[in-house]
């Protein structure tokens, strides 16, 4: 997948994140998607579905603040606001297989002001 389809497609996951769209990002994801945290380490598929999706379409919007890809791999900086003001900053790494994500390790703990 080349890399502008692969940026694109980080877009498209965050995006429907923000809005909810749950069919969208099932598509994106492959079958042995793999999600870690420093609050959830090594969740599969299901296990991001129960833990992570009931954030989604919250009203929350992301501001881009990096985005690059080396190899299979994008790695994503961004600033969310959540509907009560308040902003956080995340970087996050997305593995790709093919045009799927089948992997992402997110680091945080940035509050913004």
């Amino acid at each position: 997948m080349p890399t502008d389809d692969r940026l694109e497609r980080t877009r498209e996951v965050y995006r429907a994140f923000s809005s909810g769209d749950r069919a969208a990002v099932e598509r994106y994801l492959s079958d042995d998607f793999s999600f870690s945290s420093p609050l959830d380490v090594a969740l599969d598929r299901a296990g991001y579905f129960e833990r992570c999706w009931p954030g989604a379409g919250l009203g929350q919007t992301f501001e881009f603040i990096r985005l690059v890809q080396s190899g299979d791999e994008v790695i994503v900086t961004y600033e969310v606001r959540h509907p009560d003001g308040h902003k956080g900053r995340n970087t996050e790494v997305l593995t790709f297989r093919g045009d799927e994500v089948r992997g992402t390790e997110v680091y945080f703990g940035w509050n913004v002001e």
